[in-house]
This record gives structure tokens, sequence and C-alpha cells, in this order.
């Protein structure tokens, strides 16, 4: 073999060799050589070549010694054979050594995102939640700068933690603007969002299918209880029920209170309004300014419409009334007093009015 087609990569005369390749040995019967880093192009074959003082002096291995490079690789094994992970499946994760010679039984060492887990060949995932997830790899146990290529586990699972939050609040002032919020941890993602107000004689009416449900302007008939239900491939979930109340004057009252409160005040305001028309229609007599002169005389009622001179002899019977007779002067011109003397002089004039408790009306005489 001629020794210039050779191509060398570590000379001991030579400064310009590369800090990758280190030569070990001495020059008497070790010869090795130390490769730093091996990637995949250092695979190949090496030879050595050494130089003496006679006239052969120049010696170079005919066979040499050849270098495979290979990774360390990860093989997943699953109880059912399918590549979609769920939660709560099971599976095998197992490191293989490529490498002539060596055995599975090789000291491994497994990481998930980069952090120790586990050693041995294999690791042995079971009952899989949402925190399984990850990037796994293994190296061997002697050489953990040796890794092997990423093995991503990612399972799928429904909607959890479903919950629903309120901005600004869950007072809320009359006209103003409130937002609730439907948050949910699911993988894949939530698909579905419904949303549901429940009514007092337990009605429940969808009111919504977007992630938030928006009030721009909160009237006394939004307040209320909802709730929202968040649905992927995997199953649905339903959050807790929220109150949403309306804020008055810096008070919070529910739409009950305010019905109460409501029909309170309209009793009131008809109970004032009668009061006031039976104040209106009450009964009046036009002599309650003469009571103090009032000269009470014996009125009677004859029956069977009969004379009153008949019945006094007859035994008819006599139902007495008393009355208030107010006597009134009367001014009168020259004529009618000159009439008046003509007329008898017995002629009383009175204006009688009965009791006001038993009727409004009046009887005058003249």
């Amino acid at each position: 073999m001629q020794t210039s087609t050779v191509p060398f990569i570590f000379e001991s005369k030579s400064r310009n060799n590369s800090s990758k390749f280190q030569y070990i040995g001495d020059k008497h019967h070790n010869c090795s050589l130390k490769i730093h880093h091996v990637e995949h192009n250092d695979g190949g074959k090496y030879a050595f070549r050494f130089i003496t003082d006679s006239e052969q002096g120049k010696w170079i291995a005919l066979r040499g010694s050849t270098l495979k490079v290979v990774d360390l690789n990860v093989s997943v094994k699953k109880p059912h054979g399918n590549e979609m992970m769920k939660e709560g499946e099971s599976v095998n994760l197992i490191c293989i050594n490529s490498c002539d010679g060596i055995n599975i039984s090789s000291a491994f060492t497994w990481f998930k995102n980069g952090e120790p887990i586990n050693e041995g060949p294999v690791l042995y995932l079971s009952n899989m939640s949402s925190t399984s997830s990850g990037n796994y790899t293994c190296s061997l146990k002697t050489h953990t700068g040796t890794t092997s290529g990423v093995i991503n586990i990612n399972v799928e699972y429904g909607p959890k933690n479903t919950s629903v939050s309120i901005r600004p609040s869950t007072e809320v002032d009359v006209g103003s603007n409130v937002t609730l919020i439907c948050c949910s941890h699911a993988n894949p993602p939530v698909e579905n969002y419904t949303w549901f107000k429940i009514y007092d004689n337990d009605d429940i009416i969808d009111v919504g299918h977007q992630p938030e449900l928006h009030f721009r302007e909160f009237y006394p008939g939004d307040g209320g209880q909802y709730l929202c239900s968040a649905t992927n491939k995997h199953g649905s979930q339903n959050s807790s029920v929220v109150m949403l109340k309306m804020k008055v004057s810096g008070s919070t009252i529910t739409r009950d209170v305010l019905i109460i409160a409501t029909i309170a005040v309209l009793l009131i305001v008809t109970s004032v309004i009668a009061i006031i028309r039976k104040w209106k229609t009450a009964p009046k007599t036009e002599c309650e300014e003469d009571i103090q002169n009032a000269v009470y005389v014996n009125w009677s009622i004859f029956h069977n419409n009969q004379s009153q001179e008949g019945n006094q002899f007859e035994g008819g019977t006599v139902e007495p009334i008393y009355t208030a007779v107010n006597f009134t002067a009367i001014r009168k011109s020259n004529m009618e007093q000159q009439m008046d003397s003509h007329t008898d002089e017995g002629v009383i004039y009175s204006r009688v009015c009965r009791d006001q408790l038993l009727n409004p009306s009046y009887i005058e005489s003249l």
C-alpha cells in the first residue's frame, strides 16, 4: 500500500492534529487512539502506521480496524397496537443498543423532558394520565452523553377542571357589560361549548355555544344561575353553577327580591288611592255648623198612609224620630212683612236636618 495514498487523522510529528483524535499509546507496543464526541461520519476503517530506522522502516496495518457508529433506539410496545394513547391505558418503552456484542441487559437510564426518571432497559407506563405526556429518551448509564432518539408520548383525555369565571364581577350594575368565561383542560382541545341558564322552576335553557357568554347591557332579567358544558371526542364535563346578580345603589338584589319589593310598592300605592277616594265620597251634612244651636223636637211618622188626626184617635202606632231643628232668622222686605200681617202668626220657619248617620238628605219646611 502506498503511504502517500493513505489519509491520516493523527501524526506524531504534525502540529495540526485535531483535538477530536488523541493518541494515547506509546512508541513501544501500545498504539491506542481515542476519538472524542463520536459522530456518524466518524464511522469507517482505521489503520496504524509506524516508521523505523531500518531500510524497510515504514509499516502499515493491512486490515486495520472498522468503526461502526450506531444510535440507541427506543421501541414502543402497546397492548392494543393502536397509535393513539388514551388516559388509563398502558405502554412499555424499550431501549435497544444496536452495537454488536452488547445485549439488552446493558445498563440504561431513562429521561423525561431531559430529567432522569428511571433505570433499566424497559420503562413501564401504566394507567397513564395527562401528566404522562412528554418526551422520553434513554442512554447508556456509563455514557450519559449517548442518548437515543426522542419518543413523544401524547395522552388524550376528556375535559377536566371545567369552571366558569365572571368579569368584572358576579355583582353587576344595571346596563353594564359582563362576560362569563368557560375554561376546561382537554386533549384534544375542547370542540364544543354550551351555556345553560337554570330557572326557578328547574327549567334548563340553552343560551349559547361559544367559550364566552357576553351581556353587552345587563338587565334584571339576565340575572340568575348559569353553567357551561365542555365537550371533545372523549367526553364532556359540566362546570359548577354560578350566580349572576344585579347590583342597585351599592347593594345586590336577586330577581325574587326585586319582584317582592315591586308588589309591596304597588299594594301601598293602591291602598293610599282607595283611602283618598273613600274620604272624598264620605257623606256630609249642611247643618254641621249649626249643631251648637240645635233644638231637639219629637217628629212623628205615621203608618198606612193615615192622617195624623185619624191615627191618634184610632190607636195607630207612632214612631218617634228625634231631629235637630235649627231656627234661622229670615230678613224680609216691607212688602213681605205686610203680607205676613194677614197670615197665621203660628207659623215657624225652620230647616230640619236628619242625623247624618241615618241619611245624608235633609228636609226643609217653611
